[in-house]
């Protein structure tokens, strides 16, 4: 409003004026709050997304370690059936006190090789739980980016339906809405 007393409303402003001094139509207010309640929920199940692509991706770099740790004591594993392998050829070649030491040493050699091989299966069976537990949280992250773009499309829809005044879009709304709510629950739940 200008000092003089003259004022000009754009069309946005004459609007929000009308359902001020008049009520809103019902229709349109409802589909404004169903539009900002699934922007919240949208916002959540988006979140929810994120995190188990996250966690995905954690579970992930645990299993490439464990898979490397793993890898390491296979290496370690070889390099003692080497050294058993030279003792083994040494109690051939050798005889007297030599040759029981070589003896000794191959048994030493055998014993350890077992340690290693246990730890080196103890680290590979952690890492397939860690891929396993990837495999899974990313199943979850698909339904929650799935419950995330059905919200999305809802929220689309009902900007549409706004904006067109058709009532029958508000069947796709409230369809949309469902599945999204489905996925999104499918994705709580871990299934």
């Amino acid at each position: 409003m200008s000092e003089h007393g003259f004022h000009v409303h754009g069309p946005h402003d004459h609007e929000v004026e009308h359902v001020v001094e008049h009520g809103g139509d019902s229709f349109t207010s409802r589909l404004a709050v169903l539009t900002a309640v699934l922007s919240t929920v949208g916002a959540i199940f988006g979140y929810m997304g994120g995190h188990s692509q996250n966690a995905a991706l954690l579970y992930k770099n645990e299993a490439a370690i464990q898979k490397t740790s793993a890898s390491n004591q296979w290496n370690y594993y070889q390099a003692k059936s080497n050294k058993q392998n030279l003792a083994e050829l040494s109690v051939t070649l050798t005889s007297g006190e030599d040759r029981e030491k070589f003896k000794e040493a191959v048994e030493r050699y055998k014993k350890e090789k077992e340690e290693i091989k246990a730890a080196a299966d103890k680290l590979e069976a952690a890492a397939k739980e860690a891929d396993h537990e990837s495999e899974l949280e990313m199943q979850i992250h698909g339904r929650w980016a799935l419950a995330t773009t059905l919200l999305q499309i809802s929220i689309a829809l009902a900007a549409i339906t706004l904006l067109t005044r058709k009532r029958w879009l508000l069947a796709g709304v409230l369809g949309s809405t469902g599945l999204g709510l489905l996925a999104g629950v499918m994705g709580y739940l871990h299934l």
